[in-house]
């Protein structure tokens, strides 16, 4: 009996899924400061929402970055005293009921035998996330938690090498890391608020990553056009943020990526090949970073000697 041949592809695919379906740890941000995370959505007066509304309701926080979990529609907001910013958009909510109809099957226009049968119908509801209004009593709101200093010294090797590929790295009280393509910066917390230097330059790592994929580089950054384009830079981003880890003696934190989890798991199963062209796309992001840093060193050394 002829041996079944291997698809590598699909083992490797298959093998990734298995081991983040196995239980990969909830994502922990590793810097202080920021909201407290996500929560259940619930409506105006405390009751959960449940069902399909609960995801739609998720993405829509998640997407926007709300932080409190009360949503309401617009005529509620105002009966709280709250308005609703402007320039705002409402999320769809979904509200299940029913409603009685009368089955008279008389012709003559007589009652007898009439009875009423319960048919059910949804209805989408307009509903705004309490951070969308202004207004409201205070616990409608979750106050940020504030960023504290704890300690973190940035590693003077380090700070050299991203200091020297040419990437605008600016770094605010905001309690966030991401790469912005309209203003082509990395943006970072203070490396103070971070656990540790190792999960600081983790993170830097990451936002480079997607930073080599600018217009002016890589080009491999688009517009998202839908969430696989979104979870595909995602896996580039966190693949490349590991292989440059490696490289400058930092143990990857492969737990961080956990934030991406569900959009890898969606985008992995539809093409098992993916994870081989993220990864090759990766190794061209750190091929650049690498580069660029050499080419930095060079110059400054031709400039020593000069």
């Amino acid at each position: 009996m002829a041996k079944e041949r291997l698809d590598i592809h699909q083992h490797v695919t298959d093998t990734i899924i298995a081991q983040i379906e196995a239980g990969t740890p909830p994502w922990r941000k590793p810097w202080t400061g920021g909201a407290v995370g996500a929560c259940l959505p619930v409506r105006h007066n405390g009751e959960a929402y449940r069902g399909i509304n609960v995801l739609i309701l998720w993405a829509v926080a998640s997407d926007r970055g709300y932080a409190s979990e009360r949503w309401m529609t617009f005529n509620k907001a105002q009966q709280l005293g709250g308005t609703v910013k402007k320039g705002e958009k409402c999320a769809r909510s979904v509200f299940y009921g029913t409603f009685e109809q009368k089955d008279d099957g008389q012709s003559d226009g007589s009652t007898e035998g009439e009875s009423k049968a319960r048919i059910g119908f949804a209805k989408a509801n307009n509903v705004f996330n309490a951070d969308q209004i202004e207004g409201l009593p205070a616990e409608y709101y979750v106050q940020p938690d504030p960023a504290r200093d704890l300690g973190t010294e940035a590693d003077p090797a380090l700070e050299a090498f991203f200091g020297s590929i040419g990437a605008d790295i600016v770094s605010t009280t905001d309690p966030r890391a991401y790469y912005r393509p309209a203003t082509d910066q990395v943006h970072m917390p203070p490396v103070g608020t971070f656990t540790n230097a190792a999960r600081y330059y983790g993170v830097l790592a990451h936002e480079i990553t997607h930073w080599t994929g600018g217009e002016k580089r890589l080009d491999r950054i688009k517009k998202f056009g839908n969430k696989a384009a979104y979870a595909f830079e995602e896996l580039v981003a966190e693949i490349g943020a590991c292989l440059l880890a490696v490289r400058l003696g930092v143990e990857p934190e492969f737990d961080q990526s956990a934030a991406y989890i569900e959009g890898w798991l969606e985008a992995l199963k539809a093409e098992k090949g993916l994870i081989f062209k993220a990864a090759a796309e990766a190794q061209k992001a750190v091929d650049f970073v690498l580069a660029a840093a050499d080419a930095e060193t060079i110059a400054e050394d031709d400039r020593a000697a000069a």
